[in-house]
Order: structure tokens, then C-alpha cells, then sequence
């Protein structure tokens, strides 16, 4: 009565061995959000650089393409010409402005703007360059239809203000906006390769002009005007995309330092790493650039009518979003292209993956099955046994292979 009593209580406390396969199920999983913010190099960005080459090279084809078909519409600023503006009263239309303006001069204005809205809403007009005599002729015709009223509430010709930019000054405007532009470029990269090497500068260069290029593109698609204000947020845009850039780079140098003298990772896999842990960094930086630039855009649009605002709210959201996109998944993987093409960086890759097969071996050992196990140790051959009566024999040489300093003589 008393082993059964006993077994019984054996039964009954015994506890079973989990499941592995259950053990794993219930593994905790780290979840996107919670890989994104530890940055533990979960997201393969530079084992997928072809696809984010593709997808690069197909942004600045369309966005080529929309330049060599739509091109620019530059302001005034930069091709010349006449702008006459005036306060808009109530219940006017664009159109009524044309036919006044046609009807003065016997041909159409290029550009008729409604700006602001409520009782600062004004009309801008902008053509080609007019004489005195012409101007003074469409200032007379819209004033007669339209009796806009001066600051004291009451009809004015005054209201009605008009200036005019020549071809030649806007020529000059071209000109030195190139010329920053490309000083910027030269400064930058020579930064970069004093601050870092020439394989970043080279891959941050790249990673700018794909910026500007998409940006570009867009202006040409959407058909906004290009003014000084677009060159001043492209240069805007470039200190922003430069940030970025040297921020993925600094990590990338702090991952890589001495990479040679290890075999851990590969140089590709700590550029990797360098991307997943300054992911967040980059996000939360765009994200804060963002949020002005689209305030900005909804007041310019919607309240005020500003085209200057308009025009730089654009050039500034799409710059911070390509650069952002640059940095990470273009200019880091082509830096690690360009650093794979060097001598060092293959044969360190070399020592890593030769390291990494006895591992792999090992690995498929321990995760065989029993049977396989037990039948990769019957294939061995057994040790040979001594004849019974022999008398034993003392090895003459250790584990090691190396001679153990012993004779084996007979007394």
C-alpha cells in the first residue's frame, strides 16, 4: 500500500518536459517598431542595394525625363519681364483681367496670379517687358474696369504698382546660382574627404546630386515657378541632405574602425548596422523638417497665396524627403560598392565568410537527428583491440602529435 501511495504521489507531481517547438512559438518576438528603435541591424538595407539602386535609378530617369519633355517655368527674376499688381475687388476674376489686359495692349498677359483672399487678396500680372508708354496704357484700362482702392478705402491709380526686371539682370541671377552652387559642391566634398575619405565624399556627392536632380524633376512636373527662392531652398535642402549623409557616415567610420583586425562582420554588414542604428535619428529629424515646411505650404496655399512661400515650401519638402532617402539607401550602399572594389575590404570579407564555414558545419552537426548522429559514429572505425596475453604498448607520442619524450623498450 505504501509504493503505491508513493507512485501515486509520483504521478501526480511530475512535471513534463516543454516542447521545443512550443518553447520557440512562445518565444517573445520583437515586433517593427521595437526593431526600428533598438537599431540591432534587423533591417538588411545594404544586402538590398540593387533593388534600392533600381529604385534610384528610376527616380532620376522620370525625373530626367520630365525636364528634357515639360522643362522649367522660371520667374520673372530670371528671364525678365513686367509685373503690374493691384488690390483685387470684390467678385474679380482672372479671366476679366486678361480680356482688360488684351483688349490694351492687342495681346494676352503670360501670367494672371489671384493672391490672398478676403480684403489683402491682390492680382498680379506678369508679361513680357513693356515700355513706359505701354505700361502707363494698361494702368489707365485697369484702373477704369476695376477702380481699385488705395489705402484710404477710396479709387486710386496709385494701387496699382508695376515694376520690371530685364533679361539681362536676369541672366545674372542665373549665373551666380550656378556659380554657389557649385562652389557648394566643391566645399562639401572636400569636407567630407578631409572629415572621413574619398570613398564617402564620392557616394555623398552622389547622394546630393540625386537630390537635386528628383527635386528638379518635380518642379518640371508640377510646373511650379523656378525663383531665387527655389536656388535659396536648394541650398537649403543640400545642408540638410549633407547632415544626414555625415551623420550615417560617422557611424558607418565608428563601426568600421579597425574593421580589418576582426572577423566578426563584414564591412558591408557594419555599414549595415551603422544604417539600423541611426535609422531613428533620421526619422525623427525629417519628421520635425517636415512639420514646419508643411505649415508653411498650408498657410502659403490655403490662407495667404504667397507663390514665393508656395514655391520654397516645395523645393524644402521634397529636398528633406529625398535626402533622407539618399543618405541611407543610396549614399551608404554605394559607399560600401566602392569600398568592396578595394583590396582590403575583399580579402577581409574573404577571412570572415572562411571563418564563418566551420561554424555552419558544426552547426548542421548539432542540428541532426539522433539516428544520423548515431550513424555518422558506426561509419567510424572502431579502435583496434590488443591480442589477449600481448602485453600493452606504451604511445610514444602525445594527443597532440608531438613526442612524448617516453621509449618504449622491453625489460
Amino acid at each position: 500500500m505504501v509504493a503505491k501511495h508513493s507512485s501515486d504521489v509520483t504521478d501526480s507531481t511530475a512535471v513534463e518536459a516543454p516542447d521545443l517547438e512550443t518553447a520557440a512559438s512562445d518565444a517573445p518576438k520583437h515586433g517593427f517598431f521595437t526593431r526600428l528603435y533598438t537599431g540591432t541591424g534587423a533591417f538588411d538595407v545594404i544586402g538590398h542595394r540593387k533593388q534600392w539602386f533600381f529604385v534610384t535609378g528610376l527616380i532620376v530617369a522620370i525625373a530626367i525625363a520630365a525636364i528634357a519633355i515639360r522643362g522649367f517655368t522660371f520667374g520673372i527674376d530670371f528671364k525678365g519681364g513686367t509685373t503690374v499688381s493691384m488690390p483685387a475687388p470684390g467678385g474679380i476674376t482672372a479671366q476679366q483681367v486678361e480680356d482688360v489686359y488684351s483688349k490694351a495692349l492687342g495681346n494676352g498677359p503670360e501670367q494672371v496670379v489671384m493672391v490672398g483672399s478676403g480684403g489683402s487678396a491682390t492680382v498680379q500680372i506678369r508679361s513680357e517687358t513693356l515700355t513706359n508708354d505701354e505700361t502707363e496704357t494698361l494702368r489707365n484700362a485697369l484702373f477704369d474696369a476695376f477702380q481699385p482702392k488705395g489705402s484710404d478705402g477710396k479709387p486710386s491709380k496709385a494701387a496699382i504698382s508695376d515694376s520690371a526686371v530685364s533679361s539681362t539682370w536676369g541672366g545674372e541671377i542665373t549665373k551666380k546660382g550656378l556659380i554657389a552652387l557649385g562652389v557648394f559642391l566643391v566645399l562639401v566634398g572636400l569636407y567630407i574627404m578631409i572629415r572621413f575619405e574619398r570613398y564617402m565624399a564620392m557616394a555623398a556627392l552622389a547622394s546630393l546630386i540625386f537630390g537635386l536632380t528628383t527635386t528638379a524633376g518635380i518642379y518640371a512636373l508640377v510646373g511650379f515657378e523656378v525663383t531665387p527662392a527655389t536656388l535659396i531652398g536648394l541650398l537649403t535642402i543640400m545642408g540638410f541632405s549633407l547632415y544626414d549623409t555625415v551623420i550615417v557616415f560617422d557611424k558607418v567610420q565608428e563601426n568600421t574602425q579597425g574593421f580589418e583586425h576582426t572577423t566578426r562582420r563584414t564591412f558591408a554588414e557594419q555599414a549595415n548596422l551603422a544604417i539600423n542604428q541611426t535609422f531613428m535619428r533620421s526619422i525623427n529629424t525629417t519628421l520635425i523638417s517636415i512639420t514646419p515646411v508643411v505649415s508653411l505650404m498650408v498657410v502659403a496655399v490655403w490662407l495667404l497665396g504667397v507663390g514665393t512661400l508656395k514655391d520654397l515650401a516645395l523645393v524644402m519638402l521634397v529636398g528633406v524627403v529625398c535626402g533622407t532617402y539618399g543618405s541611407i539607401f543610396f549614399a551608404t550602399p554605394l559607399l560600401v560598392t566602392l569600398r568592396e572594389r578595394t583590396e582590403l575590404v575583399r580579402n577581409h570579407t574573404r577571412r570572415v565568410l572562411n571563418r564563418r564555414k566551420p561554424a555552419k558545419a558544426a552547426e548542421v552537426v548539432e542540428d541532426a537527428e539522433p539516428e544520423e548522429m548515431t550513424a555518422s559514429l558506426a561509419a567510424k572505425p572502431a579502435p583496434e583491440k590488443p591480442a589477449p596475453g600481448a602485453r600493452p604498448v606504451r604511445p610514444t607520442a602525445s594527443r597532440t602529435g608531438r613526442p612524448s619524450g617516453k621509449r618504449n623498450t622491453r625489460r
